[in-house]
């Protein structure tokens, strides 16, 4: 079964958990922006080591999804992590997962983001993270700098590519497919309140493990185990609501619905890791049920008021306060957007990044859940979801935003302290979050803010640990009187349990810079702040230095089509910070209507007589639905196909059906398109 089955079972994937899309962000722009405000870090010692006033728990500190970035990257990004106040980072799925388009590397073309939720074996590694010694090194290296290792894991399903499934995972679930997976596997979810469908049966079109299954579970915690001695410190659990509750109805197979028991008595030093599960709030959701049995779960239902309030300008505290999960325990995971939602539900288009940074400044300052930041794709932008669209590098500068920082140290030094939720004189454009007479953060978006509105903070003067520079006073419980607050501005305010911070050096590519061409070379504006001398290397190459301002040129290489830029800087304090861009060289070519080519059925073998075509490019498909279209046999016993309309860059791949033992050429990448071409099985 081809990759491109998977396209036409988003809506149920949204509903259901991990979101497995066709791109529904958008086409890739040649635009975005880069160069975010410097980040404010924690003073930095010489070795490198960093003093963070992070958090100690994570609970009551923020979470970075690293989301994409491959296991070196975040290594070299944990200095910038720690300096922006983050207590833990999360990383997507670790677990051997599908190589697809023959090990592309886009996040949506040449490649799927979506492959590294596809597990072929529960072992650390995969072509787009990286190995296992790189995941330990990465977590050593967190470890130093104070910060914790989340790591998204799956055990509900597998890739529907079963012929990569490994053999030893098979074994472990019984030693063939029908035991590996629940006896409900050849349905789909058609009515996610059925909680026997729910946890049973396909969603999305990937195959439901029978997480039951006593041999299954030893396997499935011996890799979560080995995460553990590598240094995670724990896990999110991807599409937990597929996986049955103690009072879930059960197929009847002679196991129990036990695996969040065993979450519990089978994860080494179990009660000292961070530990929630994705539940995608909706029809008979159990939330209560799984925060009861896993300790923590997502809040999704408040991410989207959130996104509503800050696209309305509505910040009515009304909304903002409540968290949407009935009589559940607020042990919760919160966020403005994750990746399930920017990917498939279009809100992207109406966030702009500063509206994003208002809204995690509202749910950091809570007192309650555990906020994380979805690190948007580099480069994304208001017309582009995607961004320079590579695996492996970092996410956008948002995460260093000095914003971001602000409000993470201030949750830091606000831990136990209560809140109050308040729109200034009745203003809902506005919110203060109050923690105690300690602190307040102030979230303004659609117009100028007037001061001289009541606080709980002491008279005396505060100065704005944003910018570090405005300073309000506060005078007979009210807060400054000759000061207005800008539209979409946060502004933080505590003096007590702030810590003097040192600006990290800041590295980049100029807003305009072009990551993918159809020519032979690309220049390339390089930034620099907070440092006299940046570096820079070209595919692991010599280091060179540059300064801010300086052009370079990246050329296409030789026999290959993507090139690596690396940039790093040091601060005053030598604390170290980390860049990674990446340029795709296209070699785009146009086919005519009416071009005809050909296919040779192999002799033998298992291909059937009726021979289908699937032609597409990564933003556009000749046949909407796999396999395709059937093509025309010949006297000659060739099978032809003539295209219908002019195409840009067209990619081919022939098919005997979708059927399960299907075969199809070529198995990973689809090939480029030569006129009048007799194709063969090679």
């Amino acid at each position: 079964m081809h990759k491109r089955i998977i396209a036409s079972l988003l809506a149920a994937c949204l509903l259901g958990g991990t979101a497995v899309s066709l791109g529904g962000c958008g086409e890739e722009t040649k635009t975005g922006s880069q160069g975010a405000s410097a980040t404010e870090s924690t003073t930095a010692a010489s070795n490198g080591k960093t003093d963070s006033a992070g958090a100690d728990d994570i609970a009551n500190g923020a979470i970075l999804q690293a989301f994409s970035w491959d296991f070196n990257t975040i290594r070299e990004s944990m200095p910038d992590i720690a300096a922006a106040g983050f207590s833990a980072v999360q990383t997507s799925p670790v677990n051997a997962c599908l190589e697809g388009e023959g090990g592309g590397m886009e996040l949506y073309g040449d490649g799927k983001w979506y492959y590294h939720y596809q597990p072929t074996d529960f072992k650390i590694g995969n072509y787009q993270l990286g190995t296992r010694d790189e995941f330990k090194a990465m977590c050593d290296e967190a470890h130093k700098y104070g910060v914790k290792v989340i790591v998204d894991v799956i055990a509900n399903h597998t890739t529907p590519r079963l012929d990569k499934v490994a053999q030893e995972l098979i074994d472990a679930g019984g030693g063939s497919f029908e035991t590996l997976f629940h006896q409900n596997n050849d349905r789909q979810i058609s009515d996610y309140g059925d909680r026997l469908l729910c946890t049973t049966a396909q969603m999305g079109g990937l195959p439901d493990i029978n997480t039951e299954r006593p041999s299954f579970q030893d396997y499935f915690f011996r890799f979560i185990n080995d995460c553990i001695d590598c240094g995670a410190d724990g896990f999110r659990y991807d599409t937990a609501k597929h996986i049955g509750l103690p009072d879930d109805p059960k197929e009847d197979d002679g196991f129990t619905n036990n695996f969040w028991d065993k979450v519990k008595t089978e994860t080494k030093d179990h009660d000292s890791k961070f530990i929630y599960g994705e539940v995608l709030q909706g029809d008979n959701d159990k939330i209560e049920e799984y925060v009861d049995a896993i300790g923590r779960t997502t809040s999704s239902v408040y991410g989207s008021k959130i996104r509503g309030a800050l696209v309305n300008n509505v910040l009515n505290t009304g909304t903002v306060k409540e968290y949407w999960m009935g009589d559940a325990p607020l042990n919760i995971v919160t966020w403005v957007e994750s990746h399930d939602n920017y990917i498939n539900d279009g809100t992207w288009r109406d966030l702009t990044t500063d509206k994003v940074l208002m809204g995690w400044a509202v749910i950091t300052a809570r007192k309650d859940g555990t906020p994380l930041l979805f690190a948007r794709p580099y480069n994304s932008s208001e017309e582009s979801c995607w961004g320079m669209n590579r695996i492996g590098a970092q996410g956008d500068d948002m995460y260093k935003d000095s914003r971001v920082s602000a409000v993470n140290f201030f949750r830091t030094a606000m831990v136990g302290e209560d809140e109050t939720l308040v729109n200034p004189d009745g203003d809902s454009t506005a919110i203060l979050i109050e923690r105690g007479k300690k602190g307040v953060v102030i979230v303004n978006s659609e117009k100028e803010l007037k001061t001289g509105f009541d606080v709980n903070l002491p008279d005396g003067e505060y100065t704005d640990r944003v910018d570090n520079t405005t300073v309000y006073t506060v005078k007979g419980g009210k807060l400054g009187g000759d000061k207005a607050i800008p539209e979409d501005t946060v502004v933080v305010l505590y003096n007590e349990g702030y810590r003097e911070q040192t600006p990290m050096a800041n590295v980049g590519v100029a807003k305009d810079t072009v990551f993918k061409t159809d020519g032979t070379s690309i220049d390339v504006v390089l930034t620099l702040e907070n440092a006299e001398t940046g570096t820079y290397s070209i595919d692991g190459g010599e280091a060179k230095s540059y300064q801010n301002g300086d052009r370079i040129k990246i050329e296409k290489p030789a026999g290959g089509s993507v090139v690596k830029l690396e940039l790093r800087a040091e601060n005053k304090e030598k604390a170290p910070t980390y860049e990674r861009a990446e340029f795709t060289f296209e070699d785009n070519y146009e086919i005519a209507k009416g071009t005809k080519i050909f296919f040779k059925k192999p002799e033998g073998g298992d291909w059937l007589d009726e021979i289908n075509i699937y032609v597409y490019n990564p933003d556009d498909y000749e046949n909407d639905d796999w396999p395709g279209e059937p093509m025309t046999k010949e006297a000659d016993g060739t099978y032809s196909y003539t295209f219908k309309q002019k195409w840009k860059t067209p990619l081919i791949i022939f098919n005997d059906g979708s059927a399960a033992d299907s075969v199809q050429y070529p198995d990973g990448k689809g090939l480029r398109v030569e006129p009048n071409k007799t194709y063969t099985v090679e």
